[in-house]
């Protein structure tokens, strides 16, 4: 009777007069005994407490805001794994209408009532499921001539995202990368094809480079590997990571050949929780037509009361963040989209103009392609500043933004920029506070004495490396 008592009393408790409350959170072994569900919520609830908070993160593509009645509907779904499609079976086949609608925004030529694509967490899966395809494609087809397949190679930028760093290493497969330089800005197609042989299993251009923000030239490649196979014999085809632009490029720039209209391009990849304002957890990836995706990559269970196949490198997933994006397409339409995305594009070139006007301040590019941009300290600013872009970086997380600075890739390295990412939630006036917390931070780096310790590091780097700026550089775009 006691223990019934004192637990009575622990949960009857106000949280912050609790036992519990007074002692640190659990970080190597289970507590013993039950905490009330007040209780526990608080607790992990103050463990996040200090963080940026979601709106406010510019380094983020992710989707951090949907209206209610899409939070509430993903909520209810919270408990459905997407895999059980016997149980489930109109989850899946919602899956597949939002594959038919990506298809179809992408001018798929597939006649098909159902469009050949797949469900990703993310679209590093997809870029993962699109370039295995290509593999056993290729893979394939040495095979059958007789000629050795142990060596297979993809081209791409040096802009690429870690998933095709994962790729090749996961798959051993060499990934073989064409700088980027101020002067070639985004993918070379010329420099891609000197690179590509027999065993080139694909060329892979980003629509929506991460470092940059800006998009690789699809058409030239296109026509650039048209003449290229033609001479060789070869087919490469071209997989496009369209993780941010897949869900731009059809809203504002349709008339642009990127996609499906291409000969060359037979797999896209993209994003649904970037661009297409679904929370976190969903990528997509859809091919030309059924005969590009292999038949090795489909893969069959009964054991959960039908016969299931399936396609991805996941198995069980949640089915929320289908049924958000079957909301977003019907709530927003395309005409939402286009607005939401016409209202993020305006809002970056806003603030890439007054970036841009800043003294210490130059823009990598004078084109903002996607609603993200990056920029850098101007060399004769950089030669005498006192302070670096990592400090303002931390100047401006005081204020709980998150702006990241970051080095540029190889050929680029020693240039430090900043980037911001403007998703569905940035406003204009949300942006205005920022550019005011970033000038008043200006201000007050100006007044410094000394130099802080990340310029004193940043210089220090730069001598080893003998590549201090110069005078010669030359802005993207130009």
């Amino acid at each position: 009777m006691n223990n019934v008592n004192e637990q009575r009393a622990t949960i009857e408790t106000p949280i912050f007069g609790s036992e519990k409350m007074r002692n640190s959170a659990p970080t190597e072994t289970i507590p013993m005994h039950p905490t009330s569900p007040e209780i526990a919520y608080q607790m992990v609830k103050d463990e996040t407490f200090p963080q940026t908070q979601p709106r406010l993160n510019l380094a983020t593509f992710v989707t951090t805001y949907m209206d209610d009645y899409a939070t509430k509907l993903m909520n209810e779904a919270i408990d459905i794994n997407y895999i059980d499609e016997t149980e489930y079976p109109r989850v899946a086949v919602m899956a597949a209408r939002c594959i038919n609608i990506m298809a179809n925004l992408w001018h798929s030529p597939e006649q098909a009532k159902w469009k050949a694509g797949a469900l990703a967490i993310g679209s590093s899966e997809a870029c993962m499921l699109g370039g295995v395809a290509a593999w056993l494609r290729w893979r394939a087809k040495r095979k059958a001539q007789g000629k050795p397949y142990d060596k297979p190679n993809f081209v791409i930028s040096t802009g690429f995202q870690v998933v095709w760093e994962k790729f090749a290493q996961l798959w051993q497969i060499e990934m073989r990368t064409v700088p980027l330089t101020l002067e070639k800005t985004t993918l070379d197609p010329q420099l891609a094809l000197s690179m590509c042989d027999e065993n080139t299993i694909c060329v892979v251009p980003i629509e929506g480079v991460t470092w940059t923000g800006l998009n690789d030239d699809v058409e030239a490649l296109d026509r650039a590997l048209e003449d290229y196979n033609a001479r060789t014999g070869y087919d490469i085809p071209i997989h496009v990571d369209a993780a941010s632009g897949g869900y731009i490029l059809p809203f504002l720039d349709p008339d642009k050949k990127w996609d499906f209209r291409l000969k060359w391009v037979l797999s896209i990849s993209t994003s649904g929780h970037k661009f297409g304002l679904v929370y976190p957890g969903l990528g997509w990836v859809v091919w030309k037509d059924k005969k590009y995706l292999p038949d090795e990559m489909s893969f069959s269970v009964n054991y959960l009361g039908a016969n299931i196949t399936q396609v991805g490198l996941n198995f069980s997933r949640p089915a929320a963040q289908i049924l958000g994006q079957y909301y977003q397409f019907i709530r927003l339409g395309f005409e939402g989209y286009k607005e939401i995305q016409s209202n993020s594009m305006d809002i970056a070139r806003y603030a890439h103009e007054q970036i841009g006007k800043m003294a210490p301040f130059e823009n990598y590019s004078d084109d903002v392609v996607n609603p993200l941009f990056i920029w850098y300290m101007k060399p004769e600013y950089d030669r005498t500043a006192k302070w670096t872009l990592y400090d303002l970086q931390a100047a401006l997380q005081q204020n709980g933004w998150m702006v990241p600075a970051y080095t540029l890739p190889n050929n680029l390295q020693n240039y430090v920029v900043m980037r911001i990412v403007f998703r569905q939630g940035m406003s204009r006036d949300m942006t205005d506070m920022l550019l005011t917390d970033m000038q008043n931070a200006i201000t007050e780096f100006e007044k410094l004495e000394y130099p802080t310790q990340t310029r004193v590091a940043q210089n220090k780097q730069q001598r080893v490396v003998g590549k201090v700026f110069t005078h010669t550089h030359v802005k993207a775009g130009r």
